[in-house]
């Protein structure tokens, strides 16, 4: 394709309105790419002009901005669990044991036995759900 066959489809296509006259004298400025393929089991190789866009400079306040958002994906998710000190099988004494009401963990044998539970004064107790 020569340079004369480039500036007739330029002719052409004015028509449409669009300005390709401009295009064609960037792209003679631009560092050409070797693009390497394989059509019909030939390989082919052309030289194209590099997109203008890797001509523009590089903005390190959208790399930033970018590169944040981006590591926001990889975030793990914390909180209260919903179960939080409702794990275990507590129940009321009840009154006549000069006790607090508060549900106490069931069983023996065990430095938890007849702790308080459920309650926000307790320790392992509900937190804030």
């Amino acid at each position: 394709v020569t340079r004369l066959n480039l500036l007739k489809a330029v002719v052409s296509t004015q028509s449409t309105g669009t300005s390709i006259l401009h295009c064609l004298d960037n792209e003679m400025a631009r560092p050409q790419v070797s693009i390497h393929g394989c059509e019909d089991g030939a390989l082919i190789s052309r030289q194209l002009a590099l997109p203008a866009i890797f001509k523009a400079p590089i903005r390190p306040d959208v790399v930033h901005f970018v590169h944040s958002n981006i590591a926001k994906n990889h975030r793990q998710a914390y909180a209260v669990s919903k179960e939080a000190g409702h794990q275990t099988s507590a129940e009321s004494w009840g009154t006549g044991r000069a006790v607090a009401r508060i549900p106490r963990v069931r069983g023996g044998g065990t430095h938890r036995a007849g702790q308080g539970a459920y309650g926000n004064m307790c320790r392992s107790g509900r937190m804030f759900a």
